[in-house]
């Protein structure tokens, strides 16, 4: 095994810069695949809601198969250059050209065509953020210096989201119209390339070399028989689905409940702001408490402030924005905590394996997020359109609305309860990892 040094060093300034800087241009062309690309699809090129949804969570399903290939793979990938850098070089320009072709389609583009290449920009978006996040697990050592790590990272994550959320209204555009699609991607196909550059020059990768070759199927079974690791991502998936609903449903909400379309883009940037100033807040919790307790705290306090939803309607927009305001305190934990989670899991894994396999648990745990977040598109549209929900209409019945605003607020609000639950005693605390690290600590000197 590799170095598990018993004094970790902490990354300066500029390091936790030039790391979390990638995280930007990756922010900003995430933010639409989730929240602006399935009402673009379905309102301005006009394919039905519940074939966006069907059609995006079979592309979801299939690139959840490509996770842990690419997961092993990473793990197993030794160069002069790293194990990281070599797949976050080769994603980018994959990453790019299916992001135009989704953000600037032709006209007639269809159900396939959204197929095609959403399917091919996942699988870039899985090589470059399984690589990215395994060599931010490697960076550091400590409990405490994981969660910094991480939260700036994040930090950056946000700010990349309040670019996007932001730029609808900079340029006097509609958020999920074809000029705001094209003018991210092309701030981003500029950004993304220079951010990497930077990453590169700046941070080095941990020399390792794998100890021994582990069987995937052995390999999973490890990892399932790792109570911390069922805990977590159980939480992880539940909590995805939460997050995802209203973030799909969120432009909707906006237009037909409110009723205030214009104002989707300021209550973006306000939901996102607020997260980008809790994140040294949860990070101080989390060291106080742990990062599942401050975790926990994240979510029941989102529930809290979710319970009044139900009661906003027409014209409430400054009641929907302290919603908003309150809600998006949450979001830093919601971000940063659970990575820095996972990394503890990686090393109670090293302990039992000998192995550090970051690539490997941030491809299933990437597996939960991108199934969370389909089940949320596909539950949402297919729903919205069962009950007979038009998203261009003008208006809809009570019953239509009622549904929206159900699965904008209520069903998060449970799975949000449901994923309480499970991470409320997880197993690695500061102490449990202190125990850990001297395990890892002494293999180090029989290896």
């Amino acid at each position: 095994m590799n170095e598990v040094g018993a004094h970790e060093k902490r990354l300066g300034f500029a390091d936790l810069v030039a790391f979390g800087g990638l995280a930007l241009p990756l922010a900003a062309l995430n933010l639409p695949f989730y929240v602006y690309l399935p009402t673009f699809y379905a309102r301005d090129l006009g394919v039905e809601l519940g074939t966006v949804g069907v059609i995006l969570l079979l592309a979801r399903v299939l690139d959840v198969f490509t996770d842990p290939i690419v997961g092993t793979l990473g793990d197993r990938t030794s160069t002069r250059f790293g194990r990281r850098r070599p797949w976050v070089l080769a994603s980018i320009p994959l990453l790019l050209f299916a992001s135009w072709r989704l953000f600037l389609p032709p006209e007639g583009a269809g159900g396939f065509y959204l197929f095609f290449w959403s399917s091919l920009a996942y699988l870039a978006w899985t090589m470059i953020l399984l690589a990215y996040s395994a060599w931010g697990a490697e960076l550091s050592a400590d409990y405490n210096e994981r969660s910094r790590i991480f939260g700036a990272r994040e930090s950056f994550v946000i700010l990349g989201i309040l670019v996007a959320a932001a730029l609808p209204t900079l340029i006097g555009s509609d958020p999920g119209s074809r000029a705001t699609m094209a003018s991210i991607f092309w701030m981003m196909a500029i950004a993304l390339p220079i951010a990497t550059v930077v990453l590169f020059t700046r941070i080095h990768e941990r020399p390792y070399t794998e100890a021994h070759a582990i069987p995937f199927v052995v390999g999973l079974r490890t990892a399932l028989a790792n109570r911390s690791f069922r805990q977590l991502i159980g939480a992880y998936l539940l909590n995805g689905v939460a997050n995802g609903l209203p973030a799909t449903l969120f432009l909707l909400f906006v237009q037909h409940v409110i009723v205030a379309p214009d104002a989707g883009g300021p209550l973006l940037l306000l939901y996102f702001a607020s997260g980008l100033v809790a994140i040294p807040f949860w990070l101080k919790v989390s060291s106080r408490i742990g990062k599942h307790r401050a975790w926990s705290l994240s979510m029941l306090w989102v529930c809290c402030i979710f319970v009044f939803v139900p009661f906003l309607g027409e014209g409430d927009v400054w009641w929907f924005a302290l919603v908003c305001l309150f809600s998006g305190i949450s979001l830093g934990a919601d971000l940063a905590l659970p990575t820095a989670m996972q990394a503890d899991v990686v090393d109670a894994d090293s302990v039992e394996t000998g192995n550090k396999r970051a690539g490997f648990y941030f491809a299933l745990w990437s597996m939960a997020t991108k199934l969370s977040f389909a089940l949320a598109v596909g539950i949402a549209f297919v729903a919205l359109e069962q009950v007979g929900f038009v998203a261009d209409a003008a208006s809809n019945d009570d019953v239509s609305l009622f549904a929206l605003v159900s699965l904008y607020a209520l069903l998060p609000l449970v799975m949000k309860l449901a994923s309480i639950g499970l991470v409320w005693n997880f197993e690695i605390d500061a102490a449990r990892y202190g125990e850990l690290r001297k395990k890892l600590a002494a293999a180090q000197g029989t290896t």
